[in-house]
């Protein structure tokens, strides 16, 4: 069978920790889409470990990671990566499988990326300029490297062919020393990316089925982001859905059982696009000081509002949510009160939908306000031991989204994730 866990917000909701805490519970733990734009941020014996492309299974043992062909790979910064996890006693050679789908970032993606974002000016959309972009462009287009190409005689005809062409493109926005700069350390890395054992990822997880193992499928950003059923156009590149793992794993939704949503008790936001219930006062910035809300891979800082159970509750549809999870409970003890938004007000109309074109639309969110709890979630250890307060949020989120909370978030420790049902 295979689980699913994905962000249902615009990333960044704590997913990491949430693998690394169920991880114990399957055979298997495989990444199926996004790439280096990911930071899925967990503690190790309270060393803070951020990952990026690395699935977040791998710190424990007997569980096998794989890369699916979903994602994309820089060879560059995976290098880097692996160093920093290798470095803390993993042997990730032996517990890491790649999919050679899996599509190469190069280093002209990145000077794509960076051109595109200048040309956009003021409409730019918050890229993370690491190339993820441009390489999902090319794959699209039929222009895309592969990671199995890496070991054919010919990839570098290949890889100059595809140059070539993102050059043409490219003219003399980018410097070409920066990109001859990026070249060097891209085949340099290469020789890294050669040390793993490259698979067909598919087959390899099917089989694995069969024989009755147990995966656990990690999304990367999260729903509202998705190419498809994000704030389009500032979104991602990749389907980041629960049937993103179909695609971008090889895993047919027969086998599909639960899929666990993670939500934080509040919302936030990196780079620009609509924010319904985002905070620009006092209170969203003390948000962002007790949640230290800035971004574990770019390092900027995240816009911050109150939860929102309309985008929560079209979300939880889209994936078919079995198990929300709420991260960062604990963040909200120290705000005068608490406030969810639990329906758009629209040109006068109140509904409780997500306007595909909610970028060009004025919305007015509805609140419901309650005082906050006068004790510290992160003094609980039980479901019992939360306060009232607390129950009447998680009650309101259950009964506007129609899925039950099973598990609370309320402190980054790996311990500190308390079991509802």
């Amino acid at each position: 069978m295979v689980d699913v866990l994905l962000g249902l917000q615009w990333g960044d909701e704590g997913k990491g920790k949430v693998v690394d805490f169920l991880a114990p519970r399957y055979d298997i733990i495989a990444r199926f889409q996004g790439g280096p734009n990911a930071g899925h941020t967990l503690y190790l014996h309270d060393h803070k470990v951020v990952l990026h492309t690395i699935p977040s299974g791998v710190f424990h043992q007997g569980i096998m990671n794989v890369i699916g062909n979903g994602v994309v790979i820089d060879p560059v910064s995976f290098e880097v990566e692996c160093k920093e996890i290798e470095a803390l006693g993993v042997d990730l050679v032996s517990n890491m499988l790649i999919s050679e789908r899996a599509h190469l970032i190069i280093p002209t993606h990145k000077a794509l990326d960076k051109a595109s974002e200048l040309a956009k000016g003021q409409n730019k959309i918050g890229s993370t300029l690491k190339g993820i972009g441009p390489t999902y462009m090319d794959k699209i287009g039929r222009n895309g490297l592969r990671v199995g190409d890496i070991i054919r005689s010919d990839f570098k005809e290949k890889y100059e062919q595809l140059k070539a062409k993102h050059l043409s493109l490219l003219g003399d926005v980018v410097p070409l020393e920066e990109i001859q700069a990026w070249e060097t350390q891209f085949f340099n890395s290469l020789q890294n990316l050669k040390k793993y054992t490259f698979i067909a990822a598919e087959y390899w997880l099917n089989d694995q089925l069969l024989q009755g193992k147990k995966i656990l499928a990690e999304g990367a950003q999260g729903t509202m982001l998705d190419i498809d059923f994000g704030t389009y156009p500032y979104v991602t590149s990749s389907n980041t859905v629960t049937a993103g793992l179909c695609t971008g794993l090889g895993i047919a939704p027969k086998w599909i059982q639960k899929v666990y949503g993670i939500s934080k008790a509040y919302c936030t936001r990196v780079g620009s696009g609509p924010f319904p219930t985002e905070l620009l006062n006092a209170e969203g910035d003390k948000l962002r000081t007790l949640g230290n809300e800035f971004g574990s891979t770019t390092g900027r800082p995240r816009r911050c509002g109150w939860i929102d159970v309309v985008a929560l509750r079209y979300a939880c549809m889209i994936n078919g949510v079995t198990d929300l999870i709420i991260t960062k409970a604990d963040v909200l003890d120290d705000m005068p009160e608490v406030s969810v938004g639990v329906s758009y007000t629209v040109n006068g109309v109140t509904s409780q939908e997500f306007p595909f074109d909610v970028q060009e639309k004025t919305v007015m969110v509805n609140y419901t306000t309650f005082p906050v709890w006068n004790k510290k979630l992160s003094d609980c250890h039980s479901v019992e031991d939360l306060p009232d307060a607390f129950h009447t949020l998680v009650k309101l989120v259950e009964e506007n989204t129609g899925v039950p909370v099973s598990f609370v978030s309320n402190g980054v420790g790996r311990d500190q994730l308390i079991v509802f049902n």
